[in-house]
């Protein structure tokens, strides 16, 4: 199987940690150097040559769809209630219409190569379900905790250890079916795969700052202006 052809960008979160930062505007819509935090998400998704780029929305979903309107995207709206991760790639599956799609966090950055293209060159489709990126906490920028997994030898995950997953992945769309739920987290799709021995992970290899946190802001651009970390 080829590289995945769609990139599902997940921007319907509250917020509620970025505290007055997002009491008008989603997460996705703060600023980071300049910019806001979804259009440095889509720079990225932009250089793997997507057939088609699907987000979600939720909260104050009219300020991002405003921003996004010039954009080529698809919108996967989650009017009623907010669906997590599982649920919100659930309801995209149609306008990915694709086996396979690689998904990003956009309220993270990055200090090194193009994080889809790291899992683009370590994607093989007949040994995995998932590809998760993560990162080692030595090298993950406002993290607090310790880290998400591990991988044995061959690159299989287990949870518990020193690797932090940093929101950006390629996942088999099919494993969507083996939940019944409207309503659910990636982590439920990540187990299934994990018993399966079926979900890896690779390293990034440059550095990485979770922008979950007002704090977060500032942290994210020193860390890309090249600053100590």
């Amino acid at each position: 199987m080829s590289s995945p052809t769609a990139v599902m960008i997940f921007a319907a979160g509250f917020g509620t940690r970025m505290g007055a930062l997002t009491a008008d505007r989603p997460k996705p819509m703060i600023p980071v150097a300049g910019r806001p935090l979804i259009d440095h998400a889509l720079d990225l998704a932009a250089e793997v040559h997507p057939e088609r780029i699907v987000i979600n929305s939720h909260y104050k979903a009219d300020v991002l769809h405003a921003h996004l309107a010039h954009r080529d995207l698809l919108i996967s709206h989650e009017a009623d209630q907010i669906l997590d991760t599982g649920g919100g790639l659930k309801q995209a599956r149609p306008l990915l219409n694709a086996k396979s799609a690689y998904t990003l966090n956009p309220d993270v950055t990055w200090s090194g190569p193009n994080p889809l293209r790291v899992l683009q060159d370590m994607w093989r489709a007949d040994d995995m379900d998932a590809l998760l990126l993560c990162v080692p906490t030595a090298r993950a920028v406002g993290r607090l905790g310790s880290g998400d997994f591990s991988t044995d030898d061959a690159g299989n995950i287990s949870r518990g250890g020193d690797l932090v997953y940093t929101g950006a992945q390629i996942l088999k769309l099919d494993h969507m079916d083996r939940v019944a739920e409207t309503v659910f987290s990636l982590n439920r799709l990540w187990d299934l795969m994990i018993s399966d021995t079926r979900a890896s992970a690779v390293e990034y290899p440059g550095h990485w700052c979770d922008v979950g946190r007002p704090e977060g802001v500032t942290l994210a651009e020193e860390m890309m202006a090249g600053a100590d970390v």
